[in-house]
């Protein structure tokens, strides 16, 4: 049996959990977050836990199973504590701002690369190398942290670019030959 999939849900305080069918809806303090699943799994609510349990031992069901308790396990943290990525700014003359509600990006460009907010999604600025995105979504929330770090991934000589906090970026030597004839 799956290790992750038998695990119950533990349900805090103040949050409604509604199942209908295989639609599952997660009310809490930050928001409502409302997902449907396969029908094939059978969720259950008991008491301040929710249970997954699948039909067969087939392979389909077994990838399910623990897919389907990640998910709403993510759902009820989501509107819990939220989630949220942090992303850094490196190089000479890269910074970000916010306006309104949108972030506009000084990348090396001839341009500046302007994105607004997702719904759902809130963008922080607290320094001009640093962008915060927070949400309830964690699917919404690393979306779009990949598509602001898309703008201007690292590259692997000077580290230049947009990354996650705490990414290790693998670094290329230069040019060998140099000076040689």
């Amino acid at each position: 049996m799956s290790r992750i999939g038998k695990k119950p849900i533990s349900v805090p305080a103040g949050v409604d959990i509604n199942i209908d069918g295989s639609t599952v809806t997660v009310k809490g303090p930050k928001g409502t977050l409302s997902s449907s699943f396969n029908s094939d799994m059978d969720i259950r609510l008991e008491g301040a836990e929710i249970t997954v349990t699948r039909p067969t031992d087939n392979k389909n069901h077994r990838a399910l199973h623990g897919l389907t308790r990640t998910l709403i396990s993510n759902m009820v943290e989501g509107v819990t504590s939220g989630f949220s990525k942090t992303l850094e700014i490196e190089g000479v003359g890269y910074r970000a701002a916010k306006q309104g509600s949108n972030i506009v990006m000084n990348l090396g460009y001839s341009h500046q690369v302007i994105m607004p907010e997702k719904e759902g999604i809130t963008v922080d600025v607290p320094a001009p190398n640093r962008i915060v995105v927070n949400g309830i979504d964690k699917q919404k929330v690393g979306q779009f942290a990949a598509e602001v770090r898309e703008k201007r991934p690292p590259e692997p000589y000077k580290g230049k670019g947009i990354r996650y906090q705490g990414e290790h970026i693998i670094r290329k030597e230069g040019k060998a030959g140099k000076g040689k004839k």
